[in-house]
């Protein structure tokens, strides 16, 4: 698997992914029916403009992502120092295969050695995604509250959200 930033030529690749991620419960705070053309170039037009972007690359087909994280700045002034509306996803096919935390270290590793300007990266996760919960800790993140009630779910049932960040050991003041 190779692993690279991410670039506008990957826009319909990464719908693609995120569309597959998207069908299943838990996957992406997003149903199918919203991964647009539209969605996926904010995203990378903000990744790209203030934030970072990678993608994972299928093994055998580089035509495939297997893989992707992103985050940005939101663009408010007071928050210059933070990366927000982190985002990773690996295709079902490929999940427990570490893809993730591989994209994930690559992703931190990039920010605290070229990226001193990002105090912080935040990120939001489902309560019953125990195993993402488990992995971002290991990363460094920590439990930074609970939003109760946030994500509805397609049974119709409802379950928090947990805030988490982390903190940039080489960020500049």
């Amino acid at each position: 698997m190779h692993i690279r930033t991410a670039e506008i030529d990957d826009l319909n690749r990464l719908k693609v992914l995120y569309k597959e991620v998207a069908r299943h419960e838990g996957g992406i705070a997003r149903l199918e029916s919203e991964i647009t053309e539209d969605y996926i170039q904010n995203f990378l037009t903000r990744s790209f403009a203030t934030g970072l972007a990678l993608v994972a690359i299928h093994p055998e087909d580089p035509e495939v992502l297997v893989g992707s994280i992103h985050a940005y700045k939101p663009g408010v002034h007071v928050f210059e120092h933070v990366l927000s509306e982190l985002t990773l996803v690996v295709h079902p096919q490929f999940q427990g295969r570490k893809i993730g935390r591989t994209l994930f270290t690559i992703f931190l590793e990039e920010i605290g050695r070229n990226r001193p300007d990002i105090g912080r990266v935040e990120l939001v996760t489902r309560e019953s995604n125990e195993k993402a919960i488990a992995l971002y800790q290991s990363l460094g993140f920590r439990i930074e509250g609970r939003l109760e009630m946030r994500i509805r779910t397609t049974g119709r049932t409802y379950e928090a959200d947990i805030p988490m960040g982390w903190q940039n050991p080489n960020f500049e003041f």
